[in-house]
């Protein structure tokens, strides 16, 4: 087992804060799925571990990997997960996991949920890179955690696509939140800050306006106009040529 894989993952030196998402986040806490569901770069996990260290939530970090598809392995690392928050949870489920024989995975899940009745406080669980899942047993597991979730726990899943979960049925029951690219990429101001506050580049408003119309607020994109942008003279020059194209900006770099 990786232990860093249960780390939530440090929010870096150039973090713009993002207190409306936030407040979505926290509107989550109510329900019993957040989505997170977006492509890469639009910042899922850099919003969601600011979120959790911002507000001292109790969180139980899963960063998963391709590896992580056989049900044993991504049980015992919900548990682990778990356990760095409730020391002692899943003792008797973390034994019949490491049975000989392959355990019974159903009453491994129902063992788990009974185990959560006993957590005092509400914490998150957080799923991310959740679409490097591809096995219908874990899809299985955790759509029966969704059905049978008692209200101590909120599961949060971060991923590139929707998962082949219940998502209508959730939609449909109130008890989803969901943020989209459209939510994740950054507005004008944040970009302002980002580009001036953090990266010092004394940008115009209508510099600023430019490259949100360029970029549609991609967050990975600007990241990489930034550090192209490091000691150039001609920013707005820069900016006036500048595509939008990926392959455009790592001329740059």
């Amino acid at each position: 087992m990786l232990v860093t894989k249960l780390h939530i993952p440090s929010a870096g030196v150039n973090l713009v804060h993002r207190p409306g998402l936030f407040e979505k986040l926290d509107e989550g806490l109510k329900r019993k799925l957040t989505l997170i569901s977006a492509p890469a770069g639009f910042g899922k996990t850099t919003v969601l571990s600011d979120w959790i260290n911002q507000n001292k939530i109790p969180a139980a970090w899963y960063s998963i990997d391709i590896r992580d598809n056989d049900p044993v392995e991504f049980l015992s690392y919900i548990i682990a997960g778990i356990q760095t928050i409730e020391k002692d949870f899943g003792q008797s489920s973390l034994k019949l996991l490491k049975a000989p024989h392959r355990p019974n995975i159903e009453s491994i899940v129902g063992l788990l949920i009974n185990d959560i009745l006993n957590i005092k406080k509400e914490f998150v669980l957080v799923l991310d890179d959740f679409h490097l899942i591809n096995s219908k047993e874990i899809f299985d597991i955790v759509t029966f955690l969704l059905k049978h979730v008692s209200k101590q726990i909120h599961i949060v899943i971060a991923a590139r696509s929707d998962p082949p979960l219940p998502i209508a049925r959730l939609r449909s029951q109130n008890q989803l939140v969901e943020l989209r690219s459209s939510d994740l990429c950054f507005s004008a101001n944040d970009i302002s800050i980002f580009f001036n506050k953090k990266f010092k580049l004394g940008l115009s408003i209508e510099d600023i306006l430019l490259l949100e119309t360029k970029t549609e607020g991609w967050i990975a994109g600007l990241q990489l106009t930034a550090l192209s942008m490091q000691g150039r003279e001609d920013i707005s020059g820069f900016i006036q040529a500048f595509t939008g194209d990926n392959r455009y900006i790592m001329d740059y770099l």
